[in-house]
């Protein structure tokens, strides 16, 4: 009878719960907003049946494989039409479980789902792998092509990640390198990086080794089998899907993956990694339509809560943006990034509301990164109420020369800038435009905001206002169109211009608060800056107005 009123409620909840991000034109401060209504998304409806896994004979003693028990529950819950197979409380060891249509996978509390760390319980499989086909090994909680799925409880889904990951000396402290290096594995040549096993080191010396070759079949990438790491849930093209309450922890790589998914509800989950975790992501919403993510907690090793659609050609040739997203009331803890948009972005994203959201300690805030080659369009993405603290690089980032590295530099680490070479536009040149962001206080951050387009293709249309944001820096500006600051108080500690600005056009700049004393409000750089317009700012409280280098020209700029 429980089920039957949880599901109840859940099918109630349904039937009035709207998408509805925002009813106004505009805020305060004149920056627009939709009016529309993003899509209700459909929720998946479940049999009261239930299946509990100890009949299928299940035994919760931490030891004993229950891969078969539970697979079996699975499959005679979906052959009678579906309904709950139960994971009551205790710890149950198991090995891939594979979901089916109309099942809902239920832990009770104190129940933990902990996945085997022996590798060769998961079979190498044809998948996908940060955005491109790939063979990688099999997922411990995985579904294709289902509709009406769902994992719901108070229950524990630990994927054993530790078995799989290799570490980087730098995220340990002495003591827990020493005390990692003797509990096996191997360590690299550079003595830098911990490896699980001889085959995982041998895989990261080549050169994409996953990769889809052809003639090749499976067995031709048996010799690095244990570097293919799985994503810990994989639901690929599936409609209606759930998941609700659970904490989902300790990933091979990625942590829940919803590819290719329609009508996704995600909420009051808890989704954690250790911080050390080699492309430990949260949640990677890749190609998914109609989705609410509401109420849920990350804390992870790389990005948080990240938007994707695909890498590079296949991306472009699947077509299939994410699209009509609406994200509220979540933390993000220690991640690269809070907010995350690609840098796998062939496929575009756009209609993405961001609301209510809290990042502590990560990287990065908002974090927006692509790179030549990948393509694809990002617009209409709306980021409102939005608070940080002890943020390590910037605040907020839109940057189009990512490269595949942390976002914080190690200490003594020294990073040049890229050169800012143009290369012709075709269809691999991505686009960053129509991104708008209100209402944010950050308390601590390298720099508040950073933008950085290509010369072929400047980063469009962003709008900032109401914000109060402490930072050793305030703005960072280099090959960018139409970007305009409203009604925001930087607050600053390091000995730099307010606005540093490089080839960079329609720039607008109204009621702009700084700290009396900055050594310039401007520093304007380059020969291709044009109209740089200010008004309803104080000009008079730094040491001088503006610097201008590299060929830039006093006429730029426009006070009002």
């Amino acid at each position: 009878m429980i089920y039957k009123r949880i599901f109840a409620c859940v099918q109630a909840i349904a039937l009035f719960h709207l998408f509805t991000p925002t009813v106004s034109a505009q805020t305060n401060s004149g920056m627009p907003w939709p009016v529309k209504k993003l899509p209700a998304v459909q929720y998946p409806v479940f049999k009261t049946d239930t299946f509990n896994i100890i009949k299928y004979g299940a035994v919760a003693d931490g030891y004993t494989l229950n891969t078969v028990s539970i697979n079996k529950a699975i499959e005679d819950a979906s052959a009678q039409g579906g309904g709950v197979v139960l994971i009551p409380a205790g710890k149950w060891l198991t090995g891939p479980v594979v979901l089916k249509s109309n099942i809902n996978l239920h832990l009770a509390p104190n129940a933990l789902l902990s996945f085997t760390r022996d590798k060769m319980q998961y079979k190498l499989i044809k998948t996908n792998w940060e955005g491109l086909d790939a063979v990688r090994n099999e997922s411990p909680i995985s579904g294709t092509n289902l509709e009406n799925v769902a994992l719901t409880g108070q229950g524990i889904i630990d994927g054993n990640g530790d078995a799989w990951r290799m570490v980087k000396k730098s995220k340990l402290t002495s003591a827990q390198w020493k005390k990692l290096v003797v509990s096996g594995g191997v360590v690299d040549e550079d003595k830098d990086i911990w490896y699980p096993s001889e085959q995982s080191l041998k895989g990261s010396k080549m050169k994409h080794p996953g990769a889809v070759r052809p003639g090749n079949d499976l067995s031709a990438y048996e010799e690095v089998k244990d570097f293919l790491r799985p994503n810990l849930l994989v639901l690929n093209n599936c409609k209606k899907v759930l998941l609700e309450g659970l904490t989902i922890e300790n990933s091979p790589a990625w942590n829940v993956h919803p590819l290719m998914c329609q009508d996704v509800t995600i909420r009051d989950v808890y989704i954690k990694n250790p911080w050390y975790a080699q492309n430990g992501d949260g949640l990677d919403l890749e190609s998914c339509k109609n989705v609410l993510i509401e109420n849920s907690t990350f804390d992870v090793g790389d990005d948080g809560i990240c938007i994707k659609s695909g890498r590079d050609e296949q991306g472009r040739k699947r077509g299939m943006p994410t699209e009509n997203v609406m994200i509220r009331n979540c933390t993000v803890y220690h991640a690269h990034g809070g907010f995350v948009v690609g840098s796998e972005m062939s496929g575009g994203a756009k209609n993405i509301f961001v609301t209510d959201c809290t990042f502590m300690g990560t990287d990065i805030g908002i974090r927006f990164k692509t790179t030549r080659g990948r393509g694809g369009v990002v617009e209409d993405i709306y980021m409102r109420n939005i608070n940080m603290k002890d943020i390590v690089a910037e605040a907020i980032l839109f940057d189009m020369y990512y490269e595949s590295k942390s976002p914080a530099p190690l200490n003594g680490e020294q990073r040049a800038a890229p050169a800012p070479i143009s290369v012709v536009r075709s269809e691999t040149t991505p686009l960053f435009r129509k991104l708008y962001v209100d209402n944010v206080v950050c308390d601590g951050a390298e720099k508040a905001v950073f933008v950085r387009g290509l010369p072929e293709m400047n980063i469009q249309q962003i709008y900032l206002s109401n914000m109060t944001l402490q930072s050793e820096r305030a703005v960072v500006m280099e090959e960018a169109q139409g970007i305009n600051f409203n009604n925001i108080r930087f607050i600053t500690k390091g000995n730099y211009p307010v606005f540093d600005i490089t080839n960079s056009k329609d720039i607008s700049i109204n009621n702009v608060i700084y700290d009396d004393g900055v050594e310039s409000l401007f520093s304007i750089n380059g020969d291709r800056n044009a109209n740089i317009s200010v008004g309803s700012t104080r000009i008079k409280g730094a040491k001088k107005l503006a610097e201008y280098n590299f060929g830039a020209s006093s006429k730029t700029l426009k006070i009002k």
